[in-house]
């Protein structure tokens, strides 16, 4: 395999007309496959490799139900159920030759919502949505996913143990307002900044990834 090939990890969530998932649950879900994949990438170790070792950490996710999710989950993979959402990731690919039954799933105007308020964050880490972005479900999907993994990087192997007892959770949440979001950003956590391949200007803050162990951990902006 080429090292050096643009690759791209799928993400698939499952959408199913009379029981969607929330919102909250669905970006949850996509960040804690990510971390997944990162902590234990078993027989799919080369890709993970490759796909990291070109700088680029494209993640595209896309949505399925019925006869589609099943063709999905019939193919090398692990899916994560958290609450109402079920996400599937399978191992890195270049990005031109996607399976074929991946291929042909939907990927644009993945749209969900929350039927109520998230609550507070019950514990670190939280991935932090710009609220002042607007993306649709699946490209905020693949943005958590980034902030996950920038996160992981981030911490050292005491603090992934921890975090593995804790079953590798995430909360995501929307910043209360920009300016907060703005000092998480100045604070040396951990930031997601778009390349602007859709929906939004390259170069955008999407996510800041917060955890006591992550303050000063990277170049502040």
């Amino acid at each position: 395999m080429n090292e050096t090939e643009l690759m791209v990890l799928p993400l698939v969530v499952r959408i199913e007309r009379a029981a969607p998932p929330e919102r909250t649950d669905a970006l949850e879900a996509a960040a804690m496959a990510v971390l997944s994949l990162l902590d234990d990438p078993g027989e799919w170790a080369a890709e993970l490799r490759a796909w990291q070792s070109t700088g680029k950490i494209r993640k595209v996710v896309r949505r399925a139900r019925g006869a589609e999710w099943r063709r999905a989950a019939a193919l090398p993979g692990r899916t994560i159920e958290h609450r109402t959402a079920e996400v599937r990731v399978h191992p890195p690919v270049p990005l031109d030759a996607w399976p074929k039954d991946l291929a042909r799933l939907q990927v644009g105007g993945t749209e969900l919502g929350d039927t109520a308020e998230p609550g507070d964050p019950p514990g670190p880490p939280v991935l932090w949505e710009n609220p002042k972005l607007t993306m649709s479900a699946g490209k905020a999907m693949a943005q958590a996913g980034h902030a996950a993994q920038l996160a992981w990087w981030a911490s050292d192997e005491a603090e992934r143990a921890a975090w593995r007892a804790d079953g590798l959770a995430v909360s995501v949440r929307a910043a209360p307002d920009r300016d907060d979001f703005d000092a998480k950003v100045a604070a040396g956590l951990p930031v997601v900044r778009d390349a602007g391949f859709t929906e939004i200007e390259p170069g955008s803050c999407t996510f800041v990834a917060e955890a006591p162990w992550l303050l000063g951990r990277v170049a502040r902006s």
